[in-house]
Formats: C-alpha cells, structure tokens, sequence
C-alpha cells in the first residue's frame, strides 16, 4: 500500500510535464513544479525542526502553497493538521494546545498575535503563509530549496493527518487518518467516478475539510489529472472556466448558487461530464431543477471526517434524490440498532455503521472515546440514522447526536448553546437546524429569555467574535418557555417543526 507522499511521487514520475493547478489566471502549475515547491518546503520544515509524527497546523487562506505544505507535510512525515479558516483566536487556542504542533503556519496578518498565543501555550515555531508566496514561511524558499532532499520513510498505517470534529459536548475531537485510510479512499473514488489524466476538476472547495483537501486532491493524484484551482466560491468564475473543465465537486450551496445565475445553462454546463455533490444533504428539487436544466444528474455521495467516503450514487445507473448510493467498493455498510447494535433487517430505520479501508484508526489523546464508537467487531458507529430500500440505496434520515450541517460544515448544537447561555438575560437556549434552500440546513437559536429588552441583533452580535460565522445563528427566536418532555428534556423535534418554515 502507498503512502500519500509516494503517489504523489508516482504521479510526478508518470506525469511531471502535465498541469497539476490551473489558477483563475491562466498560470499553470506542473506536477513536476509542485514538486520542486514541496521539496523547498520540506526543507524548510526539516530546517524548523520538524522531526517525523510531528504535527504541522494551518491556518491560512486557500492558495498554491497551503495546498502544497500538506504534500511537503507528508514528504517530512509530519502529521498534517488543516485548520478552519473561520475559527477565531479562541477556537485556535484549543486546537493548538491540544495538538502541541512542532510547526504553526497562520495568516500573514494574524502572525504577532497568533504568535504570541504560541509563546504562551508552549508550541515552538508560529511562521505566516500569504495567497501570493509572501510570509515568514517562504522567506527566501526557492534559493535555500536543495536538490538532494530525502524524503522521510513513512508506512501506510502511519498517521497522515488530524482532523477536528466537534463532539456533541462541545469538546473537539481529533480524528487520526492514515495514509492506507487516505490513498485507499483516492484509489477507489479513481475508479468509481471514472477519473483519468484527461480530467480536469473545477475546485472552489475549501482545503481545510475532508471534501476540498483529500477526496479532491488525492483522487486527482491517483488520476495525475488537472485542477482548476480557485480561492473560492465564485459563480462568475466558475461559469467563465466550465468551459475547461470536466468534473466538479461541491456542496449544496454550489448547486443552488449555480441554479439562482440565468446564465448558467446547458450550453454553458456542456463539456462537463460528471457534477458531485456531498457534505450536506441536496435537496430533492436541487437535484431535478439541475438536471432539467443541464441535463446532468448530480452525483450525491456520503462521508465524514472520520471515514473519508462511505458510499455513493452510482457513475452508471440511477442517481437517486435523496439518496446517497450504495457503499464504496471494500466498505462495508450496516443498519443496527443504536442501543444494541443489532443489525437491523432491510427496509428499517437505525444507526449507519461502517468498516473499512477509509475508516480512521481513533480519535487524537483520547482512547476511551475512541472505544466508545467502534463495536467490538470493528464497525464505527457513525450517529447517523439511515436505511437501505430495497434497490439497496442507503438513505440518511437523521443525526442521532444533533450535528448541523450548514453550507457543509459542521456545527454541533451544544457549543452554540453554551455560550448563548452565558449571555446576561438568557434563562436558556436550544441550537436548532431548520432547512435552508442555499446551505442545506441553516443555524437557528431559540430562547428563553429573562430580560424583555433582549433583540435578535444584540444576541447575535454578542457572540460574533467568540464563533466561526458559519455555527452563528442565522435567526433568533424568542419563547416564553422552551418545550420540554416529563424528564425535563428539551423537545427540539417540537421546535425544529414549529420553526421549520423560517426561511422557505
């Protein structure tokens, strides 16, 4: 089995001269280039001081190099650790301090104070990554990049990387991938979706989540096929550079973003060959409106932090709304019985549990949480609820641990509560998921309040600077008192359907 540095390799020895990055400019950046950068880099970190197993965080905008520094990270044997761009100075703190990185990579203008939260939590080195090649890091880079650079020998059950995902406790988790969890998911989505080195992705994913770092880039690797690399998402760009482009990956908020632009049409949609959607729920009038209007039918498939892709619509055959597919190549998909993890005949509606190649090993310091969410036979209990139809279709019905998914990120309910309940004038609050044609599932708060003269406005600005935008409220709601059942539990089934239609 390979590692995530020795395809890339592979894909430099079988394709060095072919585009790796095309930039919204027109720059195209080879396979054998993007080698030549990552080596500088991982000069560079060796320099820094990073030894194998060490972890190597970011925070920086999308750009050439944040997508470079997680290859030149697994080329030193570091552990990568993609950090949300959207999290605050708080939020980072935690991270930070519960990772212990060797190396620390920020926003050019967010180094002096993010390095001064390194000083003081003990971590080593805080150095700045800009969108052009400026900061701290690439001082100097390309004249000090040495040309007999050894990579660092990694094995496929080493970790590749950590990624944070929140718990229903509000404590973030930290789930640790390997590099045989990494590649075998980007081999088999290869195949499964039909990617050769004729494809080209049109990518304005983030590179921080599962989506836009490693189901893009490892199966274009797998494939030595091409990226349209853009900082975001653009629907202007996107519709003038379809024309160059096969393939895309996106979130709901794509497809719909897409839908709401009259120019975007068949015509426009023609070169295309495949459109997929995941990370939250597509609606089934999302998926009709779109093939209606392009003839294409989107392609929905099912993941997570922890599993990298667990099933998926079919290339040939029937892509079903609402849907999403049937389980990868090599993972194996059960419905049981949350409590007792009985499996469960088909048809019936219980807890999505999986076993695989693409599963992580557990979660970062924390053994006993880890033993918590594997049965004994090795399945993980994913917390989602789901069945299968009698096509052999796997359908999502439910979250059983509350987590909201708005615009494909995460939100977990209870982080958002807490700090609505520490407001002055808040008795108590519910985080709910209400639909949302653009995010999927929108963030919406309702509270019992102690003080009449509380507003909406002032709630939602008193915790701005304490949450990522996106697990702010979008709405909030004001109740004499929240709906409870006898043991005095919060009826959020109750609220999600009194508040169901706020922003139909």
């Amino acid at each position: 089995m390979q590692t995530i540095a020795t395809l890339f390799r592979e894909a430099v020895n079988d394709a060095g001269d072919a585009p790796f990055l095309t930039l919204a400019d027109g720059t195209s950046i080879s396979y054998a280039d993007a080698w030549a950068r990552t080596t500088a880099l991982a000069a560079r970190f060796r320099a820094l001081g990073v030894k194998d197993g060490d972890r190597i965080a970011i925070h920086a905008e999308k750009s050439p190099d944040a997508l470079f520094v997680y290859l030149a990270a697994q080329r030193v044997g570091a552990v990568f650790l993609p950090l949300n761009t959207a999290y605050t100075a708080d939020e980072l703190e935690y991270f930070l301090a519960d990772a212990t990185p060797a190396l620390f990579i920020c926003r050019p203008q967010d180094e002096t104070a993010l390095a001064a939260l390194c000083s003081r939590i003990g971590l080593p080195c805080c150095k700045s990554l800009g969108t052009a090649g400026d900061g701290t890091l690439c001082d100097g880079l390309n004249a000090a990049a040495p040309e007999d650079f050894t990579d660092a020998s990694r094995g496929p059950d080493d970790l590749a990387a950590i990624l944070y995902t929140s718990g229903t406790t509000g404590r973030s988790k930290g789930a640790m991938l390997t590099n045989a969890n990494l590649v075998s998911n980007g081999l088999t989505l290869r195949d499964y979706w039909r990617f050769t080195r004729e494809d080209v992705l049109l990518h304005a994913l983030p590179i921080f989540h599962t989506h836009g770092l490693f189901v893009a880039t490892n199966t274009i690797l797998a494939a030595r096929a091409t990226m349209i690399f853009l900082p975001k998402l653009d629907v202007p760009s996107m519709l003038d550079l379809m024309a160059q482009a096969t393939t895309m990956m996106g979130v709901p908020t794509f497809y719909t973003r897409l839908l709401d632009d009259p120019r975007f049409t068949r015509d426009v949609a023609a070169h295309m060959r495949l459109f997929i959607s995941g990370s939250a729920p597509l609606s089934a009038d999302v998926h009709r409106e779109f093939s209606e209007r392009t003839g294409h039918a989107i392609l929905e498939r099912y993941g997570m932090t922890e599993t990298n892709m667990i099933t998926s619509n079919p290339y040939d055959g029937a892509r079903v709304p609402g849907s999403v597919g049937f389980p990868l190549p090599g993972v194996s998909v059960r419905i049981a019985d949350p409590e007792t993890g009985a499996e469960l005949p088909q048809g019936e509606i219980g807890g999505i549990e999986v076993k695989g190649p693409n599963v992580f090993v557990g979660y970062w310091q924390m053994p006993e949480k880890t033993k918590q969410e594997f049965r004994a036979d090795g399945f993980f209990i994913t917390g989602d609820l789901g069945r299968v139809d009698e096509n052999g279709y796997v359908h999502i019905v439910g979250r059983s641990k509350d987590l909201i998914i708005s615009g494909g990120f995460n939100v977990y309910p209870a982080e958002v509560e807490a700090l609505l309940d520490e407001l002055p004038g808040i008795a108590e609050s519910a985080v709910i998921a209400v639909p949302h044609r653009d995010f999927g599932e929108a963030v919406v708060a309702v509270v019992q309040g102690r003080d009449s003269s509380l507003t909406e406005e002032a709630i939602i600005a008193a915790i701005a600077d304490k949450l990522a935008r996106f697990k702010q409220p979008k709405r909030v709601f004001f109740v004499s008192e929240l709906p409870r059942n006898a043991m005095g539990k919060i009826q959020k089934a109750q609220l999600r359907e009194q508040f169901a239609a706020t922003f139909a």
